[in-house]
């Protein structure tokens, strides 16, 4: 009697896994319009800020969610200053450690929020390759984002 055990098929190389970050309005419409360009043949999970509920129903092409407290809001026409980050950054980055651990995405793409630093950071500690996409608004200085990103050789 043959004690072969079993071929096991698989129909091609496993899926590669992206992890997208998403901000608001026109950070979101971008890098959805990105995620239909690239299409189904990848495993998409997301990262929205917390108090986003908008974002997550516009995703057409499915895959977990994540949120994060943003590390600089926007409010009543106000952002937080540098140290108002600076203190919700310790939060943020284990936060963004923990989604990473649970995503374990094989890239990260994002478009300029600033709940992308902490990723980035993160991305970077994880040995993840990360692509920054600097929003189409800005045309002659980086964003705060982007000079964050730039400045730490995200």
């Amino acid at each position: 009697m043959d004690q072969t055990p079993p071929i096991e098929v698989h129909d091609g190389p496993p899926r590669q896994r992206v992890l997208v970050v998403l901000g608001a309005g026109g950070h979101t419409r971008q890098m959805l319009r990105l995620v239909d360009l690239l299409g189904p043949d990848y495993d998409y999970s997301y990262v929205v800020p917390d108090y986003d509920r908008v974002s997550e129903t516009k995703i057409r092409i499915p895959g977990p969610v994540y949120r994060i407290k943003q590390p600089r809001e926007k409010k009543q026409g106000r952002t937080d200053g540098p140290l108002q980050v600076m203190l919700k950054m310790p939060g943020a980055l284990k936060t963004a450690w923990d989604i990473l651990g649970k995503a374990q995405p094989d890239l990260i793409i994002g478009a300029g929020p600033s709940l992308q630093i902490p990723i980035a950071i993160m991305a970077k500690l994880r040995g993840v390759p990360h692509i920054f996409i600097e929003t189409a608004s800005k045309i002659e200085f980086l964003s705060f984002t982007g000079r964050i990103i730039y400045r730490l050789r995200l």
